[in-house]
């Protein structure tokens, strides 16, 4: 039987590649897919959803969630990805209509009745924090967690400290981390560099000649300018397909290790930092005061340092062929 899987997303430019990876693979079936804000407003994201299932032939439903993280005003990311989360170019209106029932039901409602799926998370994680806040005991029927945020041990993208996804909502995110979702943390590091589409790469993907492939890297356009003002690197990175190669096929990750995770919330400095316990100190005396609640509930997560690039690139092409 095929994997079974729900994929949340702030739908922008490297979100709509992943799910084009996720509902052509013919390896998973996709059961639903949930929309949260982020990256751009709620709406956009749900019609930039429908807008790519609809380019893959998917009829799979689309359920609009939060409007705005668990305590904080909703802040974008459209200076990187366009306006429309799409680059810009004035893709036409979807043809089918967004699901009525709220995304938080739709979660719950799938998860209870597919134990073991896996759940894929592209933006910030208010609409999952809702959902655990509704109905803890799901997260021990999610088979995979696999999450794109953070930027554990590295840089960060949005503040030095930070990765967009987690400090757009780090409430939500401490609370997805100290639930008991089997998670995968799949930082921003993991697209960078060699990792990244290089222009060669680019260039692979369009000779492909196909519609997917030409949206693939047209909606990533603003993206693409975004990355060189910020890094000085050259290419578009895709943090969310990376991610999704990580949940279609796990043998893509190449380094991994499972520690103790939490997330800063009160800081304006580091808001939203990924703080991994990786050399496994928080046992000691001078720490326990503050990690107690995590020790005591055995909260860890598995943190992905390394991936195999070429396969990750393999799987992005297949997809867009």
């Amino acid at each position: 039987m095929r994997p079974l899987f729900l994929i949340d997303t702030d739908t922008a430019s490297d979100d709509a590649v992943a799910l084009i990876m996720a509902l052509r693979s013919p390896e998973v079936r996709v059961l639903a897919i949930t929309a949260v804000a982020g990256n751009v407003g709620v709406q956009q994201a749900a019609r930039n959803a429908l807008y790519t299932a609809e380019l893959c032939g998917s009829n799979v439903p689309i359920f609009v969630g939060a409007e705005k993280p668990l305590q904080r005003a909703h802040q974008s990311a459209d200076w990187f990805h366009g306006r429309d989360g799409l680059g810009d170019h004035s893709y036409p209106h979807p043809r089918r209509a967004l699901e009525k029932k709220p995304a938080v039901d739709a979660i719950v409602e799938t998860i209870e009745a597919n134990p073991g799926m896996v759940l894929v998370t592209l933006g910030p994680l208010t609409n999952m924090a809702l959902a655990l806040q509704r109905k803890p005991d799901i997260a021990a029927k999610v088979g995979r967690c696999v999450i794109m945020g953070g930027a554990p041990c590295c840089a960060g993208n949005v503040t030095p400290a930070a990765e967009y996804n987690i400090w757009c909502d780090p409430e939500a995110a401490r609370m997805v981390m100290r639930s008991r979702l089997p998670v995968e943390l799949v930082g921003w590091h993991l697209c960078r560099g060699d990792a990244a589409l290089n222009l060669n790469d680019i260039e692979r993907v369009l000779s492909l000649d196909t519609p997917l492939a030409r949206f693939a890297i047209e909606c990533n356009s603003r993206a693409q300018e975004a990355y060189f003002e910020q890094t000085g690197e050259q290419g578009i990175s895709l943090p969310d397909p990376v991610a999704m190669s990580i949940a279609l096929d796990p043998s893509v990750v190449t380094q991994q290790s499972e520690h103790y995770v939490d997330i800063e919330t009160t800081s304006e400095l580091t808001r939203g930092m990924t703080v991994v316990d990786r050399l496994n100190v928080t046992g000691n005396d001078r720490n326990k005061a503050v990690w107690a609640p995590v020790h005591k509930a055995g909260f860890k997560a598995k943190a992905v340092w390394t991936i195999d690039i070429v396969r990750w690139k393999q799987a992005l092409f297949a997809a867009l062929r």
